[in-house]
C-alpha cells in the first residue's frame, strides 16, 4: 500500500496532467476543423450601414392640435372709478347680482371756477369768487355677475382708474397649457375649438379661443386666493402660453374638470409630404438631404407647410419621387443627448 501511495499514485497524476495538456494543444492549434492554417478561424460577416432614405410622395396633413385641458372660472373684472372725486353713495350692496351697464358707485367731484374781476362805483377793483362747478358720475357694471367685492367708503377720495370692486361674470372658460412645438403649429388658430369632458355632456363647440401668457398663480375664479405653485384646478402653475375659449351658456360643466382640446388649425390635401424627421426646421423653411444621382445626399433648402406632427407638407423645393434621407444626418463632431445618455457623431 506504501508503495502505491508513493510511487503509482504521482505516475497516474503526472499522466492525466499530460493528457490535458495535450488536448488543449490540439484545441488551441489544431482545432480549425478544415481551416488552411492554425492561425485562421470562423470568417466573420462585414456589415455596411447607410443612411435610409423616403421617397417625397403626396398626402394630407390634418393640422388638429390635441392637449390636455381645465374647466376653470373666468377672472373676475375689476370696477374702476370712472372720475376723481368723492364717493357720494354706494348704489349696490356687495354680493348683489348685477346687469351691464347697471350704476354702482355715485362719484362727486368739483371744478373751480376763476373769480370774477370788476371795478366797484368809485373804480376800485374788485375780485368776486364763485362757486366751483359740481358734477356726480356713476360708476357702471362693466360685465353683467356678481358684485364679489367693493372696495371703496363713502366720503372717500379716488382718482380716475382706482380699483373700487370686482365683478365675477360667472362664466366657465377652457384653458390648456401648450408646448413650445404646439404653439409653432397654432401661428394661425382658429376661433373655436372642440371639447371632451370624460364623463360629462357630449363634445361641444367652445368659442372665443385666444392664444396668450398666463402667469403662474392666477386667480381664475377672482374670489379666493390661489396658492402662487398652483394653477387652475390644483395643477402645478408653470405660466407659459395658454390656449383658452369660452364654453357655451347651458353646457353642464364645473370648474376644476379636466378635458380634451382640439384644436383644428388647417387641412392641406394632395400635397408634397416627407416625414418631419427628414427636415431640419419646422416653421416657414427648412433643409433636406436630397439623394443625388451618385449616391451623396446633397443639402436642399425647401419651404415648409402644415403639419401633423409624424410628416410635413413642402410647397417649394422638392418634386415627387426624389428621395431624401429619412432622418437629418449627424455632424461627426455633433453631440447627441439621448435619455439619459450622450453620443457623438461617426467621428467622435
Amino acid at each position: 500500500m506504501s508503495t502505491a501511495r508513493t510511487i503509482v499514485f504521482p505516475v497516474l497524476r503526472l499522466l492525466v496532467w499530460a493528457v490535458i495538456a495535450v488536448s488543449l494543444a490540439v484545441l488551441a492549434f489544431g482545432g480549425g476543423g478544415g481551416s488552411d492554417g492554425p492561425l485562421d478561424g470562423p470568417t466573420v460577416p462585414t456589415v455596411t450601414l447607410t443612411d435610409p432614405a423616403v421617397p417625397v410622395t403626396r398626402g394630407t396633413v390634418l393640422n388638429t392640435v390635441t392637449v390636455d385641458g381645465v374647466v376653470a372660472a373666468d377672472p373676475a373684472v375689476p370696477v374702476k372709478a370712472t372720475a376723481a372725486g368723492t364717493v357720494r353713495r354706494l348704489l349696490v350692496a356687495q354680493g348683489a347680482t348685477v346687469a351691464q351697464g347697471q350704476p354702482l358707485i355715485e362719484i362727486r367731484s368739483e371744478t373751480p371756477r376763476p373769480p370774477l374781476t370788476g371795478t366797484d362805483a368809485e373804480g376800485n377793483p374788485t375780485v368776486t369768487e364763485r362757486q366751483p362747478v359740481v358734477k356726480t358720475t356713476t360708476v357702471p357694471a362693466p360685465v353683467a355677475g356678481k358684485l364679489t367685492s367693493l372696495g371703496v367708503l363713502v366720503d372717500q377720495i379716488v382718482a380716475v382708474g382706482d380699483a373700487a370692486g370686482s365683478i365675477s361674470p360667472g362664466t366657465l372658460s377652457i384653458t390648456a397649457t401648450l408646448t413650445q412645438a404646439q404653439q409653432f403649429r397654432l401661428l394661425t388658430p382658429p376661433a373655436t375649438a372642440e371639447i371632451v369632458v370624460q364623463g360629462g355632456p357630449a363634445p361641444f363647440t367652445c368659442t372665443g379661443l385666444t392664444l396668450g401668457a398666463e402667469p403662474a398663480g392666477t386667480d381664475p375664479g377672482g374670489d379666493a386666493p390661489v396658492d402662487p405653485g398652483m394653477g387652475p384646478g390644483g395643477a402645478p402653475a408653470t405660466g407659459g402660453t395658454t390656449a383658452r375659449c369660452s364654453i357655451p351658456p347651458g353646457t353642464t360643466v364645473f370648474a376644476g374638470m379636466t378635458a380634451s382640446v382640439a384644436i383644428a388649425a388647417g387641412e392641406a390635401t394632395d400635397v408634397l409630404v416627407v416625414p418631419v424627421t427628414a427636415v431640419q426646421g419646422a416653421v416657414g423653411n427648412g433643409i433636406v438631404w436630397v439623394v443625388a444621382e451618385g449616391g451623396e445626399p446633397e443639402e436642399r433648402p425647401v419651404t415648409l407647410g402644415l403639419t401633423d406632427g409624424e410628416q410635413i407638407e413642402v410647397r417649394e423645393g422638392l418634386t415627387e419621387g426624389e428621395m431624401v434621407l429619412q432622418f437629418v444626418p449627424v455632424a461627426d463632431d455633433e453631440v447627441v443627448e439621448g435619455d439619459g445618455f450622450v453620443m457623438y457623431g461617426p467621428g467622435g
